[in-house]
């Protein structure tokens, strides 16, 4: 198993020390479930009639929420997987060992691409593999799907509500503060629109534990310039929460 770095040391054994099906036992859980990225959606979630608390996560930043809300009778759960790989991946396992198999999730990213408005959705079919999660779950590779039944649902959601959006590439790495120039020119090579932090981790888990996972991001900072232009990405209150609903109605055709 010992290679020359560490982080080819892929160990496929189909249990680990520490296995979520042995430590979390299955609830009444929706099999559906959001992965909202968006903290100002989440903040709200609470406030709409009909949405059930239905258990917390923990990690050492807290409570980790797990919501149910109600679609035309049908049943999705709502979590936000915090930020970056090992902590979303961590808490997607954690969702699956309660019961859930069918996500879709929706966030933000920053666009290689300056031509791609901001707002515009990117839904990323594949992402490159510059963090470190994904490799504690698939052999070594350069790039993992995403699950193509998730992307189809997401397809069909955006299509029945008029949104345009670009199927593409995403760039997933662990520091945003060393996405320097030439590795921008070189993921933009590749065919990546978008950079994000969690999208390789989540495909990867989502293979490993044979479930269906699949992302819509809006386009939010500009990375593809000579300078960074921050765009105001955060504060777009009404573009966030239309990407949740979008999620939602997306999920719901899994």
């Amino acid at each position: 198993m010992k290679k020359d770095f560490p982080i080819l040391e892929f160990d496929g054994a189909r249990e680990a020390v520490i296995e979520p099906s042995r430590e979390i036992q299955p609830i009444d859980m929706p099999e559906r479930c959001v992965f909202c990225f968006f903290h100002d959606v989440m903040a709200g979630l609470p406030e709409n009639e009909g949405t059930r608390h239905v258990k917390d996560l923990k990690s050492e930043l807290g409570a980790h929420p797990v919501y149910e809300i109600s679609v035309e009778g049908r049943r999705v759960a709502v979590l936000h997987p915090g930020v970056g790989a090992p902590l979303a991946a961590a808490l997607m396992e954690e969702v699956i060992a309660l019961g859930c198999h069918k996500f879709i999730a929706c966030g933000s990213a920053g666009v290689l691409d300056s031509g791609i408005a901001l707002g515009h959705v990117i839904v990323p079919a594949s992402a490159v593999r510059d963090e470190g999660t994904s490799y504690h779950y698939l052999p070594p590779g350069r790039e993992v799907a995403a699950s193509p039944e998730g992307v189809a649902a997401i397809r069909h959601a955006l299509d029945e509500h008029g949104v345009d959006y670009i199927v593409s590439k995403s760039w997933t790495t662990d520091a945003f503060y060393r996405e320097t120039p030439a590795k921008v020119r070189l993921r933009r090579s590749e065919g990546c629109v978008a950079v994000e932090m969690e999208a390789a981790a989540l495909f990867a888990v989502a293979q490993f534990r044979g479930v269906t996972f699949a992302q819509m991001l809006y386009g939010g900072d500009d990375v593809g310039g000579t300078e960074w232009d921050s765009r105001d990405w955060h504060g777009r209150g009404a573009v966030r929460e239309r990407l949740f609903r979008l999620a939602v109605a997306a999920c719901l055709r899994l």
